[in-house]
């Protein structure tokens, strides 16, 4: 395979070159907006490095357009879900560190369900989400309910992006980066305010 291929996926590319996305490229100033102020909060510091290597792989790709950039994108954005996934039961309801981590396989299998009924990673994450919505209670519901709309609107943008090149030639994936960015920092804030709001709860033992 060759990982420098060029890849022609997005409205805005028209051809090969550094700058033939500048709105996908400049748009994904909205991750690392997030991963900074993820980093600045208690408990934040691993969420806030995988979304900044959300920001390094989906910036790299929009400026080389390349595959092996492509799979950067990808692959960082499918670490920060199932870093999630693993996190989620222990920060949310408790579950032991190890056991907790019970939540990649089930996220993956879940993930080749939805593949196999013609979705794919996005469609299983705001699946999730939804789900995550529906099984929390008051603040973190609607929390997470909150980041479910967004993103749910922001894959809206990203699967009409190819559809709009005739009326509007820029596309709309910068949109799916801008409402992403802020999905990420819905969802890190929310683990982190439960992850301290658990220590806060926690007896003393001195």
């Amino acid at each position: 395979m060759n990982w420098t291929a060029y890849i022609d996926g997005y409205c805005e590319r028209l051809a090969p070159g550094l700058w033939g996305e500048p709105l996908n490229s400049l748009s994904n100033l909205a991750f690392l907006v997030a991963a900074i102020a993820v980093w600045r909060r208690p408990n934040g510091r691993v969420l806030a490095v995988l979304i900044g290597l959300v920001f390094l792989g989906s910036t790299a790709f929009h400026l080389l357009a390349t595959r092996w950039s492509a799979a950067a994108d990808t692959g960082f954005i499918l670490v920060f879900v199932l870093y999630y996934a693993a996190v989620f039961p222990h920060v949310f309801f408790g579950v032991s560190r190890r056991l907790s981590w019970i939540g990649v396989p089930v996220f993956l299998a879940f993930t080749a369900l939805v593949a196999s009924l013609g979705g794919g990673l996005y469609l299983s994450a705001l699946i999730g989400l939804v789900v995550f919505a529906v099984i929390l209670r008051g603040e973190d519901r609607r929390r997470f309910a909150v980041a479910a709309g967004v993103f749910g609107v922001s894959l809206s943008f990203r699967t009409a992006d190819h559809t709009v090149c005739g009326s509007f030639p820029a596309g709309t994936h910068f949109l799916w980066h801008l409402l992403n960015g802020l999905v990420l920092y819905l969802t890190a804030t929310a683990a982190t305010r439960k992850a301290a709001s658990r220590q806060d709860a926690a007896p003393s033992h001195s």
